[in-house]
């Protein structure tokens, strides 16, 4: 179906990291074929964010995920640009009444990767292990309670770099974000029974302002139901958790049948402390009903680390 040309070219706004734009160019090739639109219809418009300035520090010291979207929040709000496009993991939960996703792209390989060794149990004793993340720091630390967790952020090119500058013996990162760089080799696919990811890794959402219906409309085109579907109770998952950037969690939902497979876990910062579970969802705020079970179970040590609880 082509959608109307727009009166004047649709502004899409982005990071200006390599991956966001890479991410940036696959909706808008999205787009074009979902509405037989030329060439001209869409330009991108960089923006650069609170957490591409700030390296030094963790997310949770500096104002958490909304380092990657507040500012391409208020551009949408402030008429800037039409519509954002983002890698859902680094979404926040709540997000302002008057911003919705309007779509997102079908969910790419959700695994992370191992750089710099075949497997955690390879690594010599004492392993220093860069990653940003909470989740995959208390995963580390659960599987190789001898590792050093040293501090990476910055892009892949820059984790890439640090690691071969010595500063860590491995580091982990998404798969997605590998091969959408055109990096299907580097590193070791994790499978998912060792090292549950992120809740939403693997998939770019794109957010427009709600009251835009016709835009909604058109954006709505190119939404993947299956990935909305399981992102979106994986999100549901974090909402009811009262789960923040400081907090390490891990889920993954999966289409089985007319619902949806998901798996969780909820970990202390040293990942000495796990609880997991799993459930069958027949809709989205299923999720809830987990929630509250990991959190019944949790010890206080570990339920405490969520506004949930």
């Amino acid at each position: 179906m082509t959608a109307p040309h727009p009166s004047r070219p649709l502004r899409l706004g982005t990071r200006g990291s390599p991956l966001a734009l890479t991410q940036a160019r696959m909706t808008i090739a999205a787009l074009r074929d979902a509405h037989g639109w030329p060439e001209g219809m869409i330009e991108i418009v960089t923006i650069k964010t609170s957490g591409d300035r700030i390296q030094d520090r963790p997310l949770a010291e500096v104002g958490g995920k909304a380092l990657w979207t507040k500012e391409l929040d208020r551009a949408l709000q402030d008429g800037e640009i039409d519509f954002a496009v983002h890698s859902m993991k680094d979404v926040e939960t709540i997000r302002p009444a008057e911003i919705v996703i309007a779509a997102m792209l079908p969910r790419a390989d959700v695994r992370d990767r191992l750089i710099g060794a075949e497997s955690l149990a390879a690594l010599p004793p004492s392993p220093r292990i860069g990653t940003s993340s909470p989740r995959r720091a208390a995963q580390v630390r659960r599987a190789r309670p001898d590792a050093e967790v040293v501090l990476f952020r910055g892009n892949v090119d820059t984790r890439l770099a640090k690691l071969a500058a010595g500063e860590a013996d491995a580091t982990l990162l998404a798969s997605a974000g590998l091969e959408r760089l055109g990096r299907p080799d580097v590193g070791h696919p994790i499978p998912v029974t060792d090292m549950l990811p992120a809740p939403a890794q693997g998939a770019v959402g794109i957010e427009t302002l709600a009251a835009r219906e016709e835009l909604r409309a058109i954006l709505g085109a190119i939404d993947d139901p299956s990935t909305n579907a399981c992102v979106s109770a994986e999100r549901a998952l974090l909402a009811a958790l009262g789960a923040d950037c400081r907090s390490p969690v891990a889920a993954l939902a999966v289409r089985s049948g007319a619902g949806l497979h998901m798996r969780a876990e909820i970990m202390s910062g040293d990942g000495a402390i796990c609880r997991s579970g799993e459930a069958m969802l027949l809709q989205t705020s299923d999720a809830a009903a987990l929630a509250a079970r990991l959190l019944h179970d949790a010890p206080a040590a570990l339920a405490e680390l969520f506004t949930g609880a």
